[in-house]
C-alpha cells in the first residue's frame, strides 16, 4: 500500500483534558472548537489562516482582531481528526496519508477550502495528485479507499471519490487474469500461488468481501453492466460475500460477528444482507450452485428474511434440486417450538416447489427421458435425506411422512431405499405407536421391493402386521403367476372357470391402500363359492412357509379385532351382493342345464 509524507517537523500537539494545544513561544489567539475538542491555535505566525480559505472568511466576520476568536466547526467531515491533519498541514508537522485516511483529510481540506485559489501548491491539490497516480492505479489501494468513503458517502459522492474508485476497480476486474500484475487476497482452501502461477478469474473477489452492503452491490451492479463476465463469476463474488458476513447455519447456533450487538440488531443487520444478495444473484441456471441457494433459504428462515426473499430462493432451489448432496440439505431447525434437529420443512417446501413446476409441464415434456432422469435423481436425493435424518431421535413421524409422501409416484421406481429410511426409524424410535407406524409404511409400495428387500420384510418384527402380510400377499400372488404361466392351456381354462370370483377380486388389489387391502384379507379368510378346498389347503401350506412363528402368533393373537372388523365389513358386502339380480347370479352352467333337461322331456 502506497502513503504519501508530507512536512518535516515533529509533532509537537498535546492534549490536557478535552483540549489540544501545540507547543509554542507565542500564545494561541484563535480557539477552532469542532464537537467536544477545543483546539488552541495561531491565525498569523503559522500559515493557518492563509492556508485555509474558510477560516479567513470566519475570522473576518468575528470582526475583533485584537482578542482571541473563537470559531465553531460542527459539521467538518472527518471531525477533529481529519481537521489535525490539515492543521498539522498548515504547521508543517509530518503526516503520513493512505489510503485509509484520503477520503477523510481531502473531504475535510475541501471544506476549508484549501485550494490552488487560495494559496498554490495547497493541500487539495497534493491530496489529487496522491488520488489519481497512487491510489487509483493500485488494487487494494482503490478498494481501501472505496471503503473508506462509507463513512461519509455524502461528501464523497459530492466530491467525486466513489464514482472514480468504482471505475478503477471495474476496469482492473475487466483485465485478462494473464495481465494482473498487482497483489491480491486469494485463501481458498487448496490453492497456493507458489504452485499456481497463473491467476485465478475469481481473483478480486475476496477484496470485494471487505466492502459494506452497499457499497458492494454498487460495484456488483457497475460490473455487471459490462457485459464481460460470466454469471458464475458474479455468483462466486455473491458466494464468498455471504460467507464472510452471513451467519453459518450448519451449526445448531450461529456465531455472531459482534458481541455487543443484541440478538435482533444482528438478525436485522444479516436480513438486510441477505435480501441484497438474493436480488443480485444473475437469473442464469447454474450461477450459483444449489447448495448455495439451499444455505441461503436456511438463513432466510433464521433472520426472519420476507416471504418474497423465501419464495425466490425456494423456487431457484427447486430448479437445479437434482445436483444437490444430502450434506447440502442438512441444516438444523431453528424453531424453538420444535425439539426435532433437521430443518424438514426447508428440504419439503423445496421438493413441493419442484413438483408443482413438474405438473405445470406438457405431457410430452414431463415424460421425456430427461425431466424423468431429473426427478427420479431427485427421489434418490430425498430417500438418502431420509435415512439420515430419520436416526434423529426427535424426528416427529409427521415430518418424515410429510416428506416421504411430497414425491411423486413416478420420482421412486423402487422402494428399497424408502424401505430403509423406514427400518431406521423403526429401529431408532422402537416407543412408537401402532397407528404411527401404519401411518409410517402407507406409502410403501411393496410391490417395489427388491426380492432381497421383501425377504427382510418377512421377518422384521418392527414393521407393523398388515405391511408383513401385504408382502406375503404380493408374494404369493406372483408365485400364483409363475407357476399359471407354466401350466398347460387347458388347465389354465379349466381353473379358470372354477374361480372367476376370486381372480376378479385379486386382480383389484392393490397393496397400497388399508381399505383394499382389508378387503384382500376377507376375501383370503372366508370360504369363498368356487374355490376348491385343494386350492384353500395350498394357500394355507404357503402361509405357514412364508410366516415366522413370531408373526403366525400375531396373526392369531394380537389382531383379533382387526380380523373382527374385516369380517364385519364383509358380511356387509354379502348382505349388498344379495340384493342383486337372482336371474343374474344363476351359474352360465345351470343355465344350460336346465335347458337340457327341458328338451328331454319334450
Amino acid at each position: 500500500m502506497k502513503f504519501m509524507k508530507l512536512g518535516t517537523r515533529l509533532d509537537t500537539f498535546y492534549t490536557e483534558e478535552a483540549t489540544r494545544t501545540m507547543i509554542s513561544d507565542l500564545p494561541s489567539d484563535i480557539i477552532v472548537q469542532i464537537n467536544d475538542i477545543n483546539y488552541l491555535l495561531h491565525k498569523l505566525q503559522f500559515p493557518l489562516l492563509p492556508k485555509c480559505g474558510l477560516l479567513q472568511r470566519l475570522y473576518s466576520d468575528a470582526g475583533n482582531s485584537d482578542n482571541i476568536v473563537t470559531i465553531e466547526l460542527h459539521d467538518l467531515p472527518g471531525g477533529e481528526d481529519a481537521f489535525e491533519l490539515c492543521a498539522k498541514y498548515c504547521y508543517g508537522i509530518t503526516i503520513d496519508i493512505s489510503a485509509h485516511n484520503f477520503v477523510s483529510a481531502f473531504c475535510a481540506a475541501k471544506f476549508l477550502r484549501m485550494t490552488e485559489s487560495v494559496e498554490k501548491g495547497n493541500f487539495v491539490v497534493k491530496l489529487e495528485a496522491f488520488f489519481m497516480s497512487c491510489i487509483l492505479e493500485g488494487w487494494k489501494d482503490s478498494v481501501v479507499a472505496l471503503q473508506s468513503t462509507s463513512k461519509l458517502p455524502e461528501w464523497s459522492e459530492t466530491y467525486g471519490i466513489t464514482r472514480k474508485c468504482i471505475d478503477s476497480i471495474v476496469e482492473k476486474i475487466l483485465t485478462p487474469p494473464a495481465k494482473v500484475t498487482w497483489s491480491y487476497t486469494y485463501t481458498r482452501p487448496g490453492y497456493s500461488k507458489k504452485h499456481h502461477h497463473s491467476v485465478p478469474k475469481d481473483w478480486w473477489t475476496e477484496d470485494l468481501s471487505d466492502l459494506d452492503i452497499d457499497l458492494f452491490r454498487c460495484m456488483i451492479t457497475a460490473i455487471r453492466s459490462t457485459y464481460m463476465l460470466p454469471p458464475q463469476l458474479i455468483g462466486e463474488a455473491l458466494h464468498v460475500y455471504a460467507c464472510r458476513w452471513l451467519p453459518d447455519t450448519t451449526k445448531s447456533r450461529p456465531i455472531e460477528s459482534s458481541v455487543t450487538q443484541t440478538d435482533q440488531e444482528f438478525k436485522d443487520k444479516n436480513r438486510r444482507i441477505l435480501e441484497v444478495i438474493v436480488s443480485m444473484i444473475p437469473g442464469d441456471r447454474g450461477s450459483v450452485s444449489v447448495g448455495f441457494l439451499l444455505r441461503l433459504l436456511s438463513i432466510a428462515n433464521y433472520v426472519g428474511a420476507s416471504p418474497v426473499t423465501k419464495t425466490e430462493l425456494i423456487r431457484r432451489s427447486s430448479l437445479q434440486f437434482e445436483e444437490a448432496t444430502v450434506s447440502d440439505m442438512l441444516f438444523p431447525s431453528h424453531s424453538t417450538s420444535e425439539g426435532h434437529s433437521y430443518d424438514i420443512d426447508l428440504v419439503v417446501a423445496v421438493l413441493e416447489s419442484l413438483v408443482v413446476l413438474w405438473r405445470r409441464q406438457s405431457p410430452t415434456a414431463a415424460e421425456n427421458s430427461q425431466f424423468l432422469g431429473s426427478i427420479r435423481k431427485v427421489g434418490k436425493l430425498i430417500d438418502s435425506y431420509l435415512e439420515v435424518v430419520a436416526k434423529d431421535a426427535n424426528t416427529p413421524v409427521s415430518k418424515l411422512v410429510s416428506l416421504a409422501e411430497a414425491l411423486p409416484d413416478i420420482a421412486r421406481p423402487e422402494h428399497d431405499d424408502l424401505y430403509k429410511a423406514i427400518n431406521i426409524y423403526l429401529k431408532e424410535h422402537p416407543d412408537l405407536s401402532k397407528g404411527d407406524k401404519k401411518r409410517l409404511c402407507r406409502s410403501l409400495d411393496c410391490q417395489k421391493l427388491s426380492p432381497v428387500v421383501r425377504a427382510h420384510a418377512v421377518k422384521n418384527e418392527r414393521l407393523p402386521l398388515r405391511t408383513v402380510v401385504q408382502v406375503l400377499f404380493f408374494e404369493q400372488e406372483r408365485g400364483s403367476k409363475e407357476n399359471t404361466h407354466k401350466l398347460p392351456l387347458q388347465e389354465i381354462i379349466s381353473k379358470g372357470k372354477q374361480a372367476p370370483t376370486v381372480r376378479e377380486d385379486q386382480s383389484k388389489l392393490k397393496l397400497g391402500s388399508d381399505e383394499k387391502f382389508s378387503r384382500g384379507e376377507g376375501i383370503r379368510r372366508t370360504a369363498i363359492p368356487g374355490t376348491g378346498e385343494k386350492d384353500q389347503h395350498k394357500s394355507k401350506i404357503r402361509s405357514d412357509g412364508k410366516l415366522p412363528v413370531a408373526l403366525e402368533r400375531k396373526l392369531v393373537i394380537g389382531e383379533i379385532e382387526e380380523v373382527e372388523s374385516e369380517k364385519g365389513k364383509i358380511k356387509e358386502e354379502g348382505m349388498s351382493r344379495s340384493k342383486l339380480d337372482p336371474k343374474k347370479m344363476i351359474p352360465r352352467g345351470s343355465r344350460s342345464d336346465h335347458s337340457r333337461d327341458k328338451g328331454r322331456d319334450r
